[in-house]
C-alpha cells in the first residue's frame, strides 16, 4: 500500500503501471484535504528522519524489519510531547 496525495506524479499512468509491477495498491487522500492523512504523514517524517535516512538497505527484508521495529519503538518506547511526554502505549494504558 503506498498513500498519497493527489499530485500529477501520483496519478500519472506510468506510476500506476509501476506500482502494479510490483502488486503495490495506491491510496490517496480526498483532493484539498491534507487533514485525511495528517498522522501517518507525521510517523513518516520521524520515520524517515529517525532511521530511514540513517541507515543503509542491501535487501527488501532488511528495509522491511528496520520498519517492523521501528514501528514497535514509536508505540512502545518514543515518547511523544503531545502525549505528556508518554509513549502512545504508555498514554492508552494510563487512559484505560
Amino acid at each position: 500500500m503506498l498513500h498519497s496525495d493527489q499530485g500529477f506524479q501520483y496519478t500519472s499512468k506510468q506510476y500506476n503501471k509501476l506500482l502494479n509491477k510490483y502488486k503495490m495498491k495506491s491510496s490517496m487522500s480526498r483532493k484539498g484535504n491534507c487533514w485525511d492523512n495528517a498522522c501517518m504523514e507525521n510517523f513518516f517524517s520521524h520515520f524517515k528522519a529517525e532511521c530511514f535516512h540513517l541507515t543503509s538497505f542491501r535487501t527488501s527484508e532488511e528495509v522491511k524489519n528496520a520498519v517492523h521495529k521501528y514501528i514497535r519503538f514509536y508505540n512502545h518506547q518514543r515518547f511523544q510531547k503531545k502525549l505528556n511526554n508518554l509513549s502512545p502505549y504508555k498514554y492508552r494504558a494510563q487512559a484505560a
